[in-house]
């Protein structure tokens, strides 16, 4: 389950689709998402993670709730946690009762947990490919093509809430086949965060192993 978490980690190694272009429409769409967002102090997100790769027969979901306070964020989950205080990164793993230590990459090409809502901000080229209705939602779909035609990860989708203007939805496709889904169940703005809660408190976890990685 390592390989959930650091999946939102490596979001900036996703390849080009050479032929996508850039519109309006999506652009637009794009615009009304991230003026919204950025008006939010903190958001907290219940989600389903689900790795699907039909021709190796895998499929696994999980729960999570990801937590965001600017370039700070908190990933929970059933089998560790992911915690950053925009400079410093702990990766708690439940059952090893460990936690690894490392620094945030703060490079303009890195995208972490605390950007997978404005992850089409730059280096992405995008087209808006229609509508999709489900129940008594509408949401605009858009494909996210991004610049690095050398990386697995040759596109990103995006399911845009019609009328809320949020993220609901995002599928990231790789080329070996991988297909990562975030689901997002609920979105709750500006909610009540304490900030202990992006950092890593050693005395809540008692015999922990500490691995630092810087």
């Amino acid at each position: 389950m390592k390989k959930i978490i650091l999946t939102l980690l490596v979001l900036g190694t996703f390849g080009l689709v050479a032929s996508a272009q850039t519109d309006a429409k999506a652009k637009a769409i794009l615009a009304e998402v991230s003026k919204k967002y950025r008006t939010y102090n903190m958001v907290k997100t219940d989600f389903t993670f689900t790795l699907n790769n039909a021709q190796a027969k895998v499929k696994e979901t999980q729960q999570g709730t990801l937590y965001v306070n600017a370039n700070k964020y908190k990933v929970a989950m059933t089998n560790q946690e992911l915690i950053s205080d925009g400079k410093v990164q702990w990766t708690y793993l439940k059952g090893d009762n460990e936690v690894q230590i490392s620094n945030v990459d703060n490079s303009s090409d890195a995208i972490n947990p605390a950007k997978i809502f404005t992850i089409y901000e730059k280096g992405f080229k995008y087209i808006y490919t229609g509508e999709s209705k489900v129940g008594a939602k509408t949401y605009q779909m858009i494909d996210l093509s991004p610049t690095d035609t050398k990386k697995n990860v040759f596109k990103i989708r995006l399911s845009v809430d019609k009328a809320l203007k949020q993220i609901a939805n995002v599928v990231i496709f790789e080329k070996n086949g991988n297909t990562y889904t975030y689901n997002v169940k609920s979105f709750t703005p500006n909610a009540n965060i304490p900030e202990t809660t992006f950092a890593f408190d050693k005395k809540k976890y008692p015999g922990v192993t500490v691995e630092d990685l810087r």
